[in-house]
Parts: structure tokens; C-alpha cells; sequence
């Protein structure tokens, strides 16, 4: 038996984003690499690749674009901006997001309010729907929730209008949980914790769905790892992957081998067929990626290739974030 296929036209391909009264594709086109980072994501991308990459994918059915104010110091942006203005403005239906970031060590109440009119100008949009905290984990939890820090400039400029919904972008989960317990966001973008073979951010899922906040899933593919029926990378998450996740991978290779499809489908679709996903953020950097991940995305699986995955996931302790 073959499961509900993800594509466009498709019961559950554009989805309510939380209580945010945003809608958004079921598949995201993620920003990382489109600014070019080749330490990375292993390749420079130029310019000109990088607009024909987003105007590819407001051409395509999907309709939400995930950024950075960060990304290669802002050119993911740049060229975000650049080809909206090709494109005659945001289409109707589209969403486009971003994310504060610090610079260097400065991530004051003012550098937050800078950088969301940095990438107001940047992209040449008034009002950002959805404007996360990028990786706060970095710095030290009191001082970015007490009074007058960050996080209460970043629920300021939400409740005056400035931006619409805010959210909470992080990695390690310990430390995102902190965030997520002070109830004031309304999204959280999770990145390399809830893939195949890491399951380290399930709790925060839970909390967010009872939260009633919308939640976005990124780096599916554990920075490359599980993009690949063969080779690749030997790293998770951009670190050297423990031997317990290496054998994971080989042997939900061969399982995917036997169900007649590949990891990197198996490992998108894992994502989407999560009914607490509203979406799930895909780095592209090739006009012609877009179709590809559109084509895996609506790929029929069998349902019986989900517990023989599930069967080979690693034990917690070889998680990312396991102490």
C-alpha cells in the first residue's frame, strides 16, 4: 500500500503555519546556500544561479522562502530582493522569512532591531510575516531573556506592528528549550534534531504543538548525509558522525535499496508525513533543484518502508545533542 503523495494540488500540501494565520507550502525553499557558503555546502554559487534558484521556485508551487540576515553576510538576502523585484514584488500566497542574527558578539535589543531593518531593505519588504531569533544558544540564556535584551525587543516589535509573527530557530536542544518555556514565540524552526536518524527534538515538538505554535523542520539531511543512496558525507549535522549513526545510514540504505527508492527521499518524506510539521526548509542553490525536490517530495512510498526505518534508528545517546 502507498502512502498520501506530498505534491502540489494535494490534500495537505499548503498547511496553516500555527496560529501565526499564515499558510505555507509543505516544502520550503531554504536560503543557506543560495548567498553561497561553499565551506558549507561545498560549491560557490554565483549571482545570477542564485535569483534563477528563487525565481524558479516562485514559478513552482511553492509558495514560502526561508532566509537569514546572517547568510553570507546578507547576500542570501540580496539576492532574495533581487529576484522579487524580477518577479514584480512577493507573489500573492508567498511567505518569505528571515531570521535576526547578531553581529559578532552583539546581540542587543539595537542590534535586533538592525538587523530586521537590514533585512527589510535587503529583500524590500515592509513588514516581514515571520522573523525568528537565529541560534541564540550561543550566548547566555539570562541575559537574552532578561528585561529590555532581545528577545523582549524582538516580542516588541511583533505586538507594534513592525513584523508579523515571530519564532525560535535554533539547534541544541537543551538551550532552545529554555526559549520555548518563556511562551512567547510563535514558530519553532528546529535544524538537524528530527531526521531519520536523530530524534533529539521530539520533546520540543510536543511543547510547541501544545503551545499551539506552527513548527518548521530544516536540514532533513543532516548537513548531506542522508541525501545519498551512495557516498557522500561522513558527518551529521556538520561534525563527525559516532559510528552507531554511520551503520544507521548504511542499513537504511539497503532497506530503501529493497523498497525500490532512495534515503534522500525516504528522508524528505519522513518530515512531511509529520502531521506536527507545517513545513519542511530545504536548502537549494540550483534552479533545477527545485523540481528535483518537488518530484521526491511526491515520490508514492510504501507504508511498510516507515517501521523498517524505524526499526535501525541509533539510540539516544548518539544523538547530536546527547550529553
Amino acid at each position: 500500500m502507498k502512502q498520501p503523495v506530498y505534491a502540489p494540488g494535494q490534500p495537505g500540501w499548503i498547511r496553516d503555519l500555527g496560529r501565526t494565520g499564515l499558510q505555507v507550502s509543505a516544502v520550503c525553499l531554504g536560503g543557506g546556500p543560495l548567498g553561497s557558503m561553499p565551506a558549507l555546502f561545498g560549491r560557490d554559487v554565483s549571482a545570477d544561479e542564485g535569483v534563477a534558484t528563487v525565481l524558479a521556485a516562485l514559478d513552482s508551487p511553492i509558495r514560502f522562502v526561508d532566509t537569514s540576515n546572517a547568510y553570507s553576510e546578507g547576500e542570501s538576502e540580496r539576492r532574495i530582493g533581487a529576484a522579487l523585484v524580477e518577479a514584480g514584488g512577493v507573489p500573492e500566497g508567498v511567505v518569505i522569512a528571515t531570521k535576526v542574527d547578531p553581529a559578532g558578539r552583539d546581540y542587543s535589543a539595537d542590534r535586533v532591531r538592525a538587523s530586521v531593518n537590514e533585512s527589510r531593505e535587503r529583500l524590500g519588504i515592509d513588514k516581514l510575516p515571520l522573523v525568528h531569533l537565529h541560534d541564540p544558544e550561543s550566548f547566555d540564556f539570562a541575559e537574552m531573556s532578561a528585561p529590555g535584551g532581545p528577545v523582549e525587543a524582538l516580542v516588541q516589535l511583533r505586538d507594534e506592528g513592525e513584523i508579523g509573527a515571530i519564532g525560535l530557530a535554533g539547534g541544541r536542544v537543551q538551550e532552545i528549550a529554555k526559549y520555548l518555556d518563556l511562551g512567547v514565540f510563535d514558530v519553532l524552526l528546529v535544524h538537524n534534531r528530527w531526521t531519520l536518524v536523530d530524534r533529539s527534538a521530539g520533546p520540543l515538538l510536543d511543547e510547541a504543538v501544545r503551545q499551539g505554535m506552527g513548527i518548521l523542520n530544516a536540514a532533513v539531511y543532516g548537513g548531506g548525509i542522508l541525501a545519498f543512496q551512495a557516498g557522500g558525507p561522513t558527518s551529521y549535522g556538520y561534525r563527525p558522525a559516532p559510528p552507531e549513526t554511520l551503520q544507521a545510514v548504511e542499513a537504511m540504505r539497503r532497506v530503501c535499496s529493497d523498497f525500490h527508492t532512495e534515503l534522500g527521499t525516504a528522508a524528505l518524506q519522513f518530515s512531511l508525513r509529520d502531521p506536527r510539521i507545517a513545513s519542511t526548509i530545504v536548502g537549494m542553490s540550483r534552479p533545477g533543484r527545485v523540481a528535483r525536490t518537488l518530484d521526491l517530495a511526491s515520490e508514492p512510498l510504501p507504508d511498510a518502508l516507515w517501521p523498517a526505518l524505524e526499526a535501525l534508528v541509533p539510540p539516544p545517546h548518539v544523538w547530536l545533542d546527547a550529553d
